[in-house]
């Protein structure tokens, strides 16, 4: 395995709180280790759904949304769903430039969706990442710093429950193979951009 240089220096105590692992996984989870190896652990013992929402908490932010995006193209590609590719192409505007407008931009094609499409909730990811979550001209109310992962964990895990529902358990695989590459310092993309 890579080394996950982008969650290395990320405390498991400072995670687990806010992940949304049942508790008694959480509470049968050794807070010495280090994320990556909880991370592995998880998929290991048969509880990808777990991994991945450990690893959206732990990712940067731009980095999380980035992974989300990652996971929608790939279903993306296999159901050729053209509603959501205006959500993932807003998200991931904020994840190049990660600005108020791009942030609100996101949050509208969310708001299309009625927040129900792994797309949708990849570009709430971005919106609760960073600026504010009041109305333009109220004075700010920042997201708090979980909600990404929040967001991004419930993007990846409706693109795996997506139909044909099968593929699902090939779709977290695929998923946390992309997340681990993310991690390590990669894009999970091939030179076109597409899902690798």
């Amino acid at each position: 395995m890579d080394k996950l240089v982008k969650i290395e220096s990320r405390r498991l105590e400072d995670i687990l709180p806010n992940a949304g692992l049942e508790e008694s996984v959480a509470a049968a989870i050794g807070r010495d280790l280090p994320v990556a190896t909880v991370i592995e652990q998880l998929a290991t013992d048969g509880r990808p759904v777990d991994a991945i929402k450990l690893l959206a908490h732990a990712l940067p932010k731009r980095e999380s949304v980035w992974w989300a995006c990652t996971c929608c193209r790939a279903l993306d590609r296999e159901a050729r769903t053209p509603l959501d590719r205006d959500a993932i192409a807003a998200a991931e505007a904020w994840v190049y430039e990660p600005t108020e407008a791009h942030a609100r931009a996101a949050y509208a094609e969310a708001d299309k969706r009625g927040f129900l499409t792994a797309g949708g909730w990849a570009a709430v990811g971005a919106f609760w990442s960073s600026g504010s979550l009041a109305p333009e001209g109220q004075p700010a109310v920042p997201p708090a710093d979980y909600l990404t992962g929040v967001a991004v964990s419930g993007a990846i895990l409706l693109a795996a429950v997506a139909e044909p529902v099968a593929q699902t358990e090939a779709r977290y695989e695929a998923y946390l193979r992309y997340g681990r590459d993310i991690a390590a310092g990669g894009t999970a993309r091939n030179e076109k951009g597409e899902p690798s």
